[in-house]
């Protein structure tokens, strides 16, 4: 099953919280790239990075979420709330991956 996670970051983290982890993060992202087949930043209008968006392949709403709760981002006050967003995907790369007959 295909599921879009997104994160709303907190107000109040500090700013050099996300440069402090990256490097972390990314690795986590590597690992598990089985799993998180894309992931990055939103942009507000003044294209600052804030909260984030991840597309998962897992077996479970369960299974998305604990991958969450492993991020190196979790534990650091980054992230104020996440969804988890079960997703149809219908078409990719130019193509149908859907027949609606």
């Amino acid at each position: 099953m295909k599921f879009i996670i997104l994160f709303e970051d907190a107000a109040d983290a500090d700013p050099d919280i996300r440069k402090t982890h990256m490097a972390k993060h990314l690795h986590f992202l590597e690992e598990n790239s089985d799993k998180i087949e894309a992931a990055g930043p939103l942009s507000d209008p003044a294209e600052r990075g804030r909260d984030g968006l991840w597309v998962v392949n897992a077996g479970s709403e369960d299974e998305a979420e604990r991958l969450v709760h492993k991020d190196p981002f979790w534990p650091t006050g980054l992230r104020k709330s996440y969804s988890i967003i079960k997703w149809t995907q219908v078409y990719a790369i130019g193509k149908r991956l859907f027949d609606p007959t």
